[in-house]
């Protein structure tokens, strides 16, 4: 940990959690005196929130799935550049909110078959994965309806519907088992207090 940071990612279909066991992680971690940085995705640095507001915001087909992940893509460089790598230069932990198995899923999957599009630009214009992604499984029906109530004005892929969040959940569960030294699957049906314990579990496990 001297030499450089961890980088940890929480993945899953919207309204699954992750965001709350994110922010509970990182918690956990600056009470034990580990130096933590919170982010997320799309957005993480001044241009990237900039982003954020056009992809997670209007009408469902205001963009084609091409066009979205040139904005992902764009917006995931410019936290790359600006927030990630600074921190884990100084030893930091960063703990994201979301990143490049999002738009795996999201655009690579539910809008085309574009996952090798998704994963060549990846590797040209970011060409990092986290050292550990945490996905936080979760019954589409049950995340969906939490994911509306929020009302956060953010909701433009939840308005696809519960079509497109089962299949994101059996994309992001094939994805687990495609990389699954770095996927590790937690039952996010349960309290939020007994999936943070396995989320700090696995955590510490790759921390040390």
């Amino acid at each position: 940990m001297t030499a450089s940071g961890r980088f940890i990612s929480f993945e899953g279909i919207d309204g699954s959690g992750k965001s709350t066991q994110a922010r509970l992680l990182a918690e956990h971690l600056q009470a034990q005196g580990s130096q933590v940085l919170l982010t997320r995705e799309p957005g993480g640095s001044p241009g990237a929130e900039e982003i954020r507001k056009l992809v997670l915001e209007g009408d469902p087909d205001r963009w084609s799935a091409e066009t979205e992940l040139l904005l992902f893509t764009a917006a995931r460089r410019d936290h790359l550049e600006r927030t990630i790598l600074p921190a884990l230069a100084e030893g930091t932990i960063v703990i994201c909110d979301r990143f490049a198995d999002s738009t795996r899923m999201y655009q690579g999957l539910s809008r085309g078959d574009l996952r090798a599009k998704v994963d060549a630009l990846h590797d040209l214009m970011v060409g990092r994965d986290p050292d550990l992604t945490i996905l936080i499984d979760m019954d589409p029906e049950v995340g969906l309806n939490r994911a509306l109530s929020r009302g956060t004005g953010e909701e433009r892929f939840e308005s696809f519907g519960e079509d497109l969040q089962a299949q994101m959940r059996a994309g992001f569960l094939a994805l687990a088992d495609e990389f699954p030294n770095r996927i590790k699957v937690i039952d996010g049906t349960r309290s939020i207090e007994g999936v943070a314990a396995d989320v700090t579990k696995v955590a510490q496990d790759v921390l040390g």
